[in-house]
């Protein structure tokens, strides 16, 4: 038998590029660019992640493949177009996760279940229609690498919402009233790189988990939807 060459958490930022987010296209092109040289200043923490990034407003365009941020160069590019389909980002991952996964396992991996950091400031545009293809991926039963999902509110997101899309309760957050949406985008880049930095070093330990940390100036979704 192959010897296994590490464990390595896949990790997913889906990052909302609707035409509302306009304003702050350079915030999301600074925060995204802030993680991955973050990663990079952590090489061997880094070994044990694969980053990809996804771009979705009406459909889900690939910014960054999924990647061994030691070895990539370049930064995801933004670009803000169309509505805010949830529904396009679920039936993306329900296909692209389990391909991911099967692919890291031939090169000879062990995989930590996957993680999505989901960041949205609006509602769903395709109303109800998101929950079946959401319903699927994160059934254990149905995807056996149903990823976790943090989801984070920002601008007209709702917590209700953000509840409903994470995979725990305390996995959604929402921006504190009033907080500066730009602001707030670089909270959640910073707390993101914090939380993935966190769950490396978790690997090594006798007991991996996966850390999420709060962002700054975020509520946990669960407690303003109460």
């Amino acid at each position: 038998m192959a010897e296994t060459r590490g464990v390595l958490l896949p990790a997913y930022v889906l990052a909302d590029e609707s035409g509302s987010m306009g304003p702050y296209r350079e915030d999301l092109a600074n925060g995204l660019a802030s993680l991955c040289e973050g990663l990079r200043a952590e090489p061997m923490l880094a070994a044990k992640l694969r980053l990809a990034v996804l771009g979705f407003s009406d459909d889900v365009q690939v910014r960054l493949a999924l990647a061994d941020m030691r070895a990539e160069t370049t930064l995801p590019q933004v670009v803000i177009r169309g509505l805010t389909d949830y529904g396009s980002v679920f039936d993306d991952l329900l296909n692209r996760i389990p391909a991911d996964v099967q692919w890291l396992r031939g090169q000879g991996y062990k995989v930590h279940r996957p993680v999505v950091f989901f960041l949205s400031d609006g509602q769903p545009t395709d109303g109800e229609g998101w929950r079946h293809a959401h319903a699927a991926l994160i059934d254990r039963a149905r995807t056996p690498t149903a990823p976790n999902i943090i989801a984070c509110g920002i601008g007209d997101a709702e917590p209700g919402t953000m509840v409903e899309v994470a995979t725990r309760p305390e996995f959604a957050f929402v921006a504190k009233s009033g907080t500066d949406i730009g602001r707030a985008i670089s909270e959640f880049f910073h707390a993101l790189t914090a939380s993935l930095v966190a769950s490396g070093q978790a690997l090594n330990s006798a007991r991996p988990q996966l850390v999420v940390n709060r962002p700054d100036q975020f509520t946990l979704a669960i407690d303003e939807v109460g």
